[in-house]
């Protein structure tokens, strides 16, 4: 059974596309049924192009990326999430849709690398980039198919303390 994984933040255009390539890329490289997806509260429409290049210089495909809503994934027809993680303080701090299934939810913020000065932008990507990949391969090292939803929810609090 595949463990469903959405992760937000408010515009879907760097964090938190960053985090759904940075898990999916891994996880199929290891075998594991863990599928990422990306969505925003209030999505920009286009996808940072300096988050696009962050995943190829990781040697991440870039392909098929889209700035999204999250209501896509209150749907009927929507995949139903296991796991739901904000990582942006913005995205935290709304008041989200109801999910099926009542995922557990939890914050791993990151300051957003859009912000950085022109000059130090694609660094900063990177370093987001390296900061999100460590918690996304702690997530993967979980028995996320034997974890209750109360241990996964100790679980993903103490990665997001990492």
């Amino acid at each position: 059974m595949t463990t469903n994984v959405l992760i937000l933040c408010t515009h879907n255009s760097a964090r938190s596309v960053l985090s759904e390539g940075m898990l999916n890329h891994p996880a199929k490289k290891l075998g594991k049924g863990v599928r990422a997806y990306s969505a925003g509260s209030a999505p920009s429409g286009r996808i940072n192009p300096t988050a696009l290049e962050a995943l190829q210089n990781a040697g991440v495909s870039s392909e098929g990326y889209r700035s999204k809503s999250w209501d896509e994934f209150t749907e009927a027809d929507a995949p139903e999430m296991r796991i739901v993680i904000t990582v942006c303080d913005s995205a935290a701090a709304e008041q989200c849709p109801y999910w099926p299934g009542s995922p557990v939810k939890v914050h791993w913020g990151y300051p957003d690398p859009s912000n950085a000065p022109e000059s130090d932008k694609k660094n900063a990507f990177e370093l987001t980039r390296q900061a999100i990949a460590y918690r996304m391969l702690q997530l993967l090292q979980l028995p996320l198919e034997t974890m209750s939803n109360r241990e996964l929810q100790k679980a993903l609090t103490e990665i997001s303390q990492s």
